[in-house]
């Protein structure tokens, strides 16, 4: 590092020239670190689904709902632990732009089958299962509408809605967190049976779930168990499909492809580009400094203290310009948030892409000096000083 100030005043040799390499290496890494946000927004649902719990929706599609008797009868089955069921209600908050996921659940269930996911203060749980027009909502929408516990809130339905045509009123009785890291703390909740008691009988949508969830006593047993259920329904009106939660949201996710390997390779022609970018300037440096180079190794300076200098110099242009590049992306990821605002409730710049992001850095550096300095360090001085 004592020769550090060689290095610095190497780069300041061509200001604009530096100024732009890593400009473009900053641009690159803060759009890794959107990407890969985004990477981590779609892929949420999949990591967090659980294995041990599973969902029955109906063969032809999620939106033909499976009669309530159909509970009685999964419970049944052996393997099964618990279950609950519910319908996507649809709606949203004053403004057709201000929706949010919602549903119709059974809150004692519910809370017992996602207890991991929905954090609720105990007076606030009993709150919500002693209410019928009762609702939970998650701190995100919480934070973003100003909701508060106790607050009656609007909402306009929009596949169940009511039939004097007003909106639907719900009191928060609590606002649900996580520990878990990205999860989706935008639902609002209420009680099913504030639906069944409102909605017209002959509106066939009463009495009927668009999916159940249940658990299972051995997550090993879980493809054995959805056949038995969907055995179970095989030639009735409404026949069955059964997955674990895990697949299920898998399957769901890669309708809109798979967004996960899309994003990868955005990455990886962007760092292919930068590299090209960066190889290219540290070549074109070396070549403007070959008598320079001549002269610091008739001063005595070996092979390896010049390929560690040329190294050195490339290291510094990519940590400044990608180092930046992950914190500002990393500071407006964290403090916005979705900027969607609603439609990637989970967004947020994981740690493991944030290591990934330093060691790209560290590599870029590495590959796009490599070559350069290695030609530098095998000059020979007496063809160096022949050079202009």
């Amino acid at each position: 590092m004592k020769f550090f100030p060689i290095v610095w005043r190497n780069l300041l040799r061509r200001k604009f020239r530096t100024i732009f390499t890593i400009g473009a290496i900053f641009f690159a890494f803060l759009l890794f670190g959107v990407l890969m946000a985004i990477r981590a927004a779609f892929s949420m649902g999949v990591d967090m689904a659980g294995q041990g719990r599973l969902m029955v929706i109906d063969k032809v599609s999620i939106i033909n709902p499976l009669p309530a008797a159909y509970e009685g009868k999964i419970r049944q089955v052996e393997g099964v632990t618990d279950t609950t069921h519910a319908n996507w209600f649809g709606g949203y908050y004053q403004d057709v732009r201000n929706q949010f996921a919602t549903f119709a659940v059974e809150p004692a269930s519910w809370l017992r089958i996602y207890a991991r996911e929905f954090e609720l203060p105990e007076d606030q749980r009993k709150a919500w299962i002693a209410d019928r027009t009762g609702a939970i909502v998650g701190a995100d929408t919480a934070r973003r509408y100003g909701f508060k516990v106790g607050q009656r809130v609007p909402i306009q339905g929009t596949i169940y809605r009511r039939p004097d045509g007003g909106p639907w009123e719900f009191t928060i009785d609590g606002i649900y967190d996580s520990k878990i890291k990205g999860a989706d703390k935008t639902n609002l909740v209420f009680n099913y049976q504030f639906l069944r008691e409102t909605i017209p009988e002959r509106s066939g949508f009463r009495d009927r779930y668009n999916w159940y969830v249940f658990t299972i006593d051995n997550p090993d047993k879980a493809p054995e168990i959805a056949a038995k259920i969907d055995a179970l329904f095989a030639n009735s009106p409404s026949e069955t499909k059964t997955n674990t939660e895990k697949a299920f949201v898998a399957d769901w996710a890669k309708q809109v492809g798979d967004i996960g390997k899309i994003m990868m390779w955005i990455v990886a022609m962007a760092m292919f580009t930068i590299l090209l970018v960066s190889g290219n300037t540290m070549a074109q440096a070396i070549r403007e400094r070959t008598n320079e180079l001549a002269v610091l190794k008739t001063l005595g300076f070996g092979e390896g203290r010049i390929l560690g200098m040329v190294l050195l110099e490339s290291l510094v242009i990519a940590i400044v310009g990608g180092g930046l590049g992950l914190a500002l992306s990393y500071t407006i990821i964290t403090l916005v948030g979705d900027p969607t605002h609603g439609l990637l409730p989970a967004f947020y710049f994981p740690t493991p892409s944030l290591l990934v992001g330093m060691v790209l850095v560290a590599a870029l550096g590495m590959a796009s000096g490599l070559l350069p300095a290695w030609q530098a360090s095998r000059l020979r001085i007496v063809d160096a000083l022949r050079r202009n």
